[in-house]
């Protein structure tokens, strides 16, 4: 449960982005300077977890659309599914905390915010699967340990209907 100090929602103008710092330059940096553009552009949504009291973002995720290769899937994930060389799928492609404000189960309530997102996005636009890119072995660690599967080295995947069994 969100504690009542925090709330989610998308990322605008107020946001104090400049002040988010996780200690990953290449996720500072996405927030600070692309984050808003790829909003506007339909590229990429921005969600923040912004602490109220202290007006400051605690963390984000991205949304965006993707695909999957059929051809990376396992033999069984493939069992029931059309043969079409893509399926579309939602990439989660950036998920951080602010060093302020990690290891307090913060990814966790992002994640489930994402997930849930996702979930009621798929009920109008299909999505097969919610689709990471760790960029490290802990964070690989983080999204195996809430069902997430290799599809590659460094992707992963969740597939909607076990999304779908949580949220519907």
């Amino acid at each position: 449960m969100l504690h009542e100090t925090f709330s989610i929602r998308k990322l605008d103008e107020l946001h104090q982005k400049h002040a988010f710092v996780c200690d990953v330059t290449m996720l500072d940096d996405y927030i600070q300077k692309y984050a808003a553009q790829d909003s506007k552009r339909h590229v990429a949504m921005t969600y923040i977890l912004n602490d109220e009291l202290k007006n400051k973002m605690a963390g984000y995720y991205t949304l965006s659309s993707t695909s999957v290769e059929l051809a990376d899937l396992s033999d069984l994930a493939k069992k029931n599914l059309p043969r079409y060389p893509l399926l579309p799928a939602t990439l989660l492609g950036r998920l951080a905390i602010d060093i302020d404000y990690q290891r307090q189960g913060l990814g966790e309530i992002l994640l489930m915010d994402a997930l849930k997102r996702t979930s009621e996005v798929s009920q109008k636009v299909a999505s097969f699967a919610v689709i990471v890119e760790a960029i490290d072995v802990a964070a690989a660690n983080f999204y195996q340990k809430y069902g997430f599967v290799f599809l590659t080295s460094n992707k992963l995947y969740l597939p909607m209907k076990l999304i779908d069994k949580v949220f519907v």
